[in-house]
């Protein structure tokens, strides 16, 4: 049986059915790390894309259940160039093919995934189909124009779409030090871990909460997650955020939220090229100069100034990370109010543990908030 893998514009890959059979759409864009495949599709920020794995071997620990990062596979649909014939892990339940064929998520295994990461760098990343069984009969002039019919992500409004419906608590590890109010915007599951066992009560709250409804739990802390989507059309988060930043409570964000973040503060944001998918991303914290290896899954970047503070509706501002890459914006923090972002993933599932002290910072950051009011 064949499958095809059908780019906007116009060139084909040809391979096997990998998972589901069946037809997706989505973004088409590429991940460089070599573990974590799990992590990758569980994690809902690949909502609507398309993700093709650079390394060669992909399924070789199989799957668990231990590893997601939420209840479902986000991915619209996934490239593989070899996958694993026999799976070898103590905690393996299953094959990553059968869970990718339980999850409906339909796939492609090819020979040509070099080939296409080529050809995402110097294009850019684009909208894609995958198609196999009866829909991989249908003439490709004909899947080419389906594919160009599909939505884009630009302009792309989708943190409501994977954001818990319910609010629901993360009980801290141990005696509660802090409350935060984490609104859920494609959270992983691993990030309010992260908290807990810092001893964070974590109140996860849906992508709809205002303002009023973060505040209402009187927190220590607000926490924005990551997420899908274009941050251009995020108004809601952005107008809660501004209602949090005004009331002076400590602000932590991860990806998505540190678009948010950038937008609240009067700053644009723009599409990159083909994004930042991995866990081996150089960026440098400018305060220190030290360099972290970093995991990222981000389409879109904040604009800021890097060439020192920059006036904001909340005060002064700085640019505290950039990747050494692109040179693009990686972080940023008020420097007259108790907030901060990255734009990269510390909570390391997957990847390197090089950022988690930013947790750290947070409590840090939460504790000197509480010592001010108490005093």
């Amino acid at each position: 049986m064949t499958a095809l893998l059908v780019l906007e514009d116009g060139r084909v890959f040809e391979g096997k059915p990998y998972g589901a059979v069946g037809e997706t759409f989505g973004e088409m864009v590429f991940n460089t790390g070599m573990t974590g495949y799990q992590e990758t599709l569980t994690d809902p920020s690949y909502h609507r894309q398309i993700v093709a794995m650079t390394a060669p071997h992909i399924g070789n620990t199989g799957v668990n259940e231990d590893d997601p990062e939420s209840g479902r596979v986000w991915v619209a649909g996934y490239v593989v160039r070899e996958p694993s014939r026999i799976p070898s892990n103590w905690r393996s339940t299953r094959t990553l093919d059968d869970y990718l064929r339980d999850q409906g998520v339909v796939g492609i295994a090819m020979r040509g995934t070099r080939a296409l990461t080529r050809h995402l760098r110097e294009r850019g990343a684009m909208r894609a189909g995958v198609f196999s069984g009866e829909a991989a009969l249908a003439p490709v002039a004909e899947l080419v124009e389906r594919v160009r019919l599909s939505p884009s992500m630009e302009g792309a409004d989708l943190a409501e779409e994977v954001s818990t419906a319910q609010p629901y608590v993360v009980e801290a590890r141990g005696p509660r030090r802090f409350r935060v109010a984490a609104v859920d915007l494609g959270i992983k599951a691993m990030t309010p871990e992260r908290m807990a066992e810092r001893g964070c009560e974590v109140h996860v709250l849906p992508a709809s909460s205002t303002a009023a409804d973060i505040l209402a739990l009187e927190p220590d802390g607000v926490f924005f997650s990551n997420g899908p989507g274009d941050p251009a059309t995020a108004d809601h988060a952005v107008e809660a955020l501004r209602g949090v930043l005004g009331a002076g409570v400590p602000f932590f964000g991860i990806c998505f939220g540190n678009q948010i973040l950038g937008r609240a503060l009067g700053l644009g944001t723009y599409k990159l090229r083909y994004g930042h998918r991995g866990v081996n991303q150089p960026v440098q914290d400018r305060r220190t100069g030290k360099v972290e290896i970093s995991a990222h899954n981000h389409g879109f970047a904040v604009q800021a100034p890097l060439d020192g503070p920059f006036d904001t509706p909340y005060g002064q501002a700085e640019v505290s990370h950039v990747n050494l890459n692109d040179g693009c914006v990686e972080g940023l923090r008020l420097l007259d109010r108790p907030a901060f972002s990255v734009q990269y993933h510390p909570e390391a599932a997957a990847g390197p543990h090089d950022a988690a002290y930013l947790f750290d910072e947070f409590c840090d950051v939460m504790r000197s908030k509480m010592g001010a009011h108490s005093a």
